[in-house]
């Protein structure tokens, strides 16, 4: 049974009380029972009449069906009274006997509180609030990942100087630069939040690196294999450079993490005591445990040919299946643009053959792959023979 409006803001409890009469009556028979057989009983301060003029009981609703010469139906009377004075009212109800001429039984049937079911209404209203909320309102983990990461990818490679230079958005205001080999380089140490990075793009030193290093602190940070020791040798007769950091042997600096990035300029040195060579370091002893050394390769006359050409150019050559000439590029681009092109069976490079560009070639269906030399490998595909420059084209004139 609802609650009429006007009590609803103040009704704490709900007397419901069920009644059966040995008769047919009316509403008005059942509510004069109830005012008339409780009047007086407990003086003026629990009087219904009186209660009903100060609001603190409010309209007693009556529900009733006949039935048989029965008659049968429910009382409720909303109460703003504490619990004493509305379980006193209850019981005062539930002594009614007699409903108009008829002999009557009231049973109480519960007292209802009002206020837990509002608060039951409020919580559920809640957590329905809370949870669109949540959804609404708070980033999901992919979100904020998103939005981290979105602070790199803010930070995005520029193009800089006549050359159009990759490098990081600080290097035209910052008082000190890191000269790199490439782009992907300039993308890396932009990831660890160095943002001064320029990248050379080729050996030829480009003019608009050696006018910055005339009026900025210099460090060339250059890849641990001949084609840093390459650039760096151009740099010391071309630039002012001040500074000179490596990565470690064999490693490039686009796959260094964080940590070593750090802890290779940390260790860098004065341009005077540079590195023009990287220390080789002594060749590990291993052990091959069952796996059989691939026989040698004959390769065509045009490809040792090419082989040779490439000695010392920092460039690379694909080949299709019948060993022609696909395209060339420079080492630099040769991880990037190697999906561009499509049936390539062998790849010849002046550089370190590393574990990324293995992956990519095996990735991409390539057999052969030749470089400068070859880098700590954590893994041979074996779809892939790898052969070196100095075994292809014979060692390097002095």
């Amino acid at each position: 049974m609802g609650l009429n409006s006007q009590y609803t803001a103040t009704t704490k409890y709900m007397i419901v009380a069920r009644f059966e009469v040995e008769g047919v009556v009316e509403k008005p028979d059942v509510i004069g029972a109830i005012f008339g057989q409780t009047e007086g009983l407990f003086g003026p301060d629990l009087d219904l009449r009186e209660l009903q003029k100060s609001a603190r009981i409010g309209r007693i609703e009556i529900q009733l069906e006949s039935k048989q010469d029965r008659t049968f139906g429910v009382i409720t009377i909303p109460s703003s009274l504490d619990k004493t004075s509305t379980a006193i009212l209850a019981a005062a109800v539930e002594s009614v006997d007699r409903i108009g001429p008829c002999i009557a039984k009231v049973t109480l049937d519960k007292l209802a509180d009002i206020r837990e079911d509002k608060r039951k209404q409020i919580l559920d209203k809640a957590k329905d609030i809370l949870r669109t909320w949540v959804i609404e309102e708070s980033p999901s983990t992919d979100e904020m990942v998103k939005q981290v990461s979105g602070v790199i990818r803010s930070a995005d490679v520029v193009d800089y100087g006549p050359q159009h230079l990759p490098a990081g958005p600080d290097v035209a205001t910052s008082g000190s630069i890191l000269i790199v080999e490439g782009r992907a380089d300039v993308v890396n140490l932009l990831r660890c939040g160095i943002r001064n990075a320029i990248g050379v793009e080729g050996t030829k030193i480009p003019q608009t690196i050696i006018d910055l290093s005339k009026t900025k602190e210099t460090t060339a940070f250059l890849d641990g294999d001949r084609g840093g020791d390459l650039i760096l040798k151009e740099l010391m007769q071309v630039a002012p450079v001040d500074h000179v950091a490596r990565a470690p042997l064999g490693k490039e600096v686009e796959d260094l993490t964080p940590k070593e990035i750090m802890k290779c300029l940390r260790e860098k040195v004065p341009i005077e005591a540079g590195r023009p060579t990287v220390p080789r370091a002594p060749e590990p002893v291993r052990v091959h445990v069952a796996v059989p050394r691939p026989q040698p390769v004959q390769l065509p006359e045009n490809v040792v040919s090419k082989a040779k050409e490439l000695r010392g150019t920092l460039e690379g050559i694909l080949f299709d299946q019948g060993m022609g000439e696909v395209a060339r590029l420079p080492v630099s681009e040769l991880a990037g643009k190697l999906a561009d092109y499509k049936d390539v069976n062998t790849v010849i490079f002046d550089g370190v053959v590393t574990q990324r560009l293995l992956d990519l070639a095996e990735e991409h269906g390539v057999k052969l792959v030749i470089g400068d030399r070859i880098a700590e490998l954590t893994r041979r595909p074996n779809s892939i023979k790898i052969m070196t420059l100095p075994e292809v084209a014979g060692p390097l004139a002095p």
